[in-house]
């Protein structure tokens, strides 16, 4: 089924509704101000789905959201919320047989056969894996050998800055470059495409049932994007990571368990990230080269890791201001912390920001939930595409100016895109081994970290805090949450 977008003529279309009391939210993206508004109308649909009337009563507020185009087969904003009965879900449109070829992947090496995976010869959904196997002991080894100093901090307490005031007192560049607090990022953490209005698209936490449904839009807008994928969930889905990848869109390390990072110790850390390029090249034939860490959860010692391991790091982008970052905010509608409309709020703001920006830049946004993909395919793309000027849409990688064979070991070009450890040959393979697929884990689990975070109240007017601690914890409780009703089966 083909979409087209319904033009709203010259003036734009203002939500309009009733804000409510404070509620409880975690973000890094400050809400724009409620925009000046000379019109008043419903925005068209498709209806709600059967037995929705409204949010419930303890929702968080809603408020005025400006829109020059919607996707007119759009679930109303008011059937978008936490709780939501659950609408149909699209299959995908291709699966790809084992040993065919990718062609958006130059020098690429043929798909694997998937049916020979065993999940139960990777480490348990949505824990962090134990580090005592043969294979993490192996990678350990290899980040110890690759001559890359990886800096001695503690790792952070549950809590987030509030409970980590030491860490967050020297969370700055001087220090230990801690995202979370104050949004420090160093020269090699992409966060800005290359060129002005440049917008490089990603998704994170998938693929989940509501992928396909992305990627109908995606392609019958001939959009690529970004996927951020989590290992639990690969695994999970692998015909479905296939097809993403097989479809021309990147993929990158989103870790195997969705843990904040920085609350982990080192050996944790080569575990997520060793454990999810594994999956990704068992089921694709590739290796990611690139990682963005949960909630944006990254240090020093993290960044060290990952250079240890060919990582870099993707985050979003902070605004020149540094009042607030590139994130929607999305992620947290399923917890009922943020409305449909507060979300697009931040995307109006992200949209009136870019433009004073001399770079393009990367938004945060989310494929795991339903309320995420309908926000995206509904309005937040479309909204994308009827910018004026013109925005250009691409996977980061593209965006950055190279191909997608870059984003990947075995097909990266290490003379003009070098790995970041240095540890490639010239066939652009890694010294890191992954092992063969499905390589047994020890049975012996590792207790699963704590993310770091603490809630924190906003006003009803949808403005939220600089301090990032709050979403790395109520994130993490909404992700494992539905992570457990994934594993049951939906």
């Amino acid at each position: 089924m083909k979409f087209s977008f319904l033009a709203l003529g010259a003036l734009p279309v203002v939500l309009s509704a009733t804000t409510g009391s404070s509620s409880s939210s975690s973000s890094s993206a400050a809400a724009a101000p409620a925009p000046s508004s000379s019109i008043t109308t419903t925005i068209p649909g498709s209806g709600a789905p059967t037995g929705v009337t409204s949010p419930p009563a303890s929702s968080p507020p809603t408020v005025p959201v400006t829109l020059i185009t919607t996707n007119p087969t759009a679930y109303p904003l008011s059937s978008i919320f936490a709780g939501a009965p659950a609408q149909p879900t699209t299959t995908l449109d291709t699966i790809y047989p084992a040993g065919a070829s990718p062609t958006a992947v130059i020098g690429a090496p043929s798909l694997p056969d998937i049916s020979q995976l065993n999940p139960a010869n990777y480490p348990p959904l949505d824990k962090p894996p134990p580090t005592d196997s043969s294979l993490v002991q192996g990678w350990i080894q290899q980040v110890q050998n690759s001559g890359i100093p990886i800096p001695g901090f503690a790792p952070t307490q549950v809590g987030g800055c509030p409970t980590n005031q030491a860490a967050a007192a020297n969370a700055s560049s001087s220090g230990t470059c801690w995202w979370t607090c104050g949004h420090c990022s160093r020269p090699t953490d992409i966060v800005t495409c290359e060129n002005k209005l440049t917008w490089g698209t990603s998704f994170d936490d998938g693929p989940s049932p509501y992928t396909p449904n992305l990627l109908q839009f995606l392609d019958e807008h001939s959009l690529k994007t970004t996927f951020f994928i989590v290992g639990s969930r690969a695994i999970s889905r692998p015909q479905m990571l296939q097809t993403q990848y097989m479809d021309g869109h990147q993929l990158s390390v989103h870790t195997w368990s969705h843990t904040a990072l920085t609350t982990q110790t080192n050996e944790a850390i080569i575990a997520e990230f060793g454990w999810t390029k594994k999956v990704i090249k068992d089921v694709t034939g590739v290796t990611p080269n690139t990682f963005r860490p949960p909630y944006g959860d990254i240090d020093d010692r993290v960044r060290a890791i990952a250079r240890a391991m060919d990582l870099t790091p993707i985050i979003w982008t902070t605004s020149p201001s540094g009042n607030f970052t590139f994130d929607t905010n999305d992620f947290n509608i399923p917890g009922g912390t943020v409305s449909a409309s507060q979300v697009l709020n931040n995307f109006e703001q992200i949209m009136q920001t870019a433009p004073q920006l001399n770079t393009g830049f990367i938004v945060l946004e989310h494929d795991l939930f339903q309320q995420t993909v309908d926000l995206a395919t509904g309005y937040i793309l479309p909204q994308a595409l009827a910018q004026q000027p013109p925005l250009t849409l691409q996977p980061i990688i593209e965006c950055l100016g190279k191909p997608l064979s870059d984003a990947y070991v075995e097909t990266n070009n290490n003379s003009t895109n070098p790995p970041p450890s240095g540890s490639a040959g010239a066939t652009g393979v890694v010294t890191l081994t992954s092992g063969a697929p499905g390589s047994i884990q020890s049975p012996t689990a590792q207790p699963a970290s704590s993310s770091s975070g603490s809630t924190s109240s906003n006003q009803s007017s949808g403005a939220l805090r600089l301090d990032m601690s709050p979403i790395v914890a109520l994130g993490f409780a909404v992700f494992t949450s539905v992570a457990a009703a994934f594993v049951a089966g939906l």
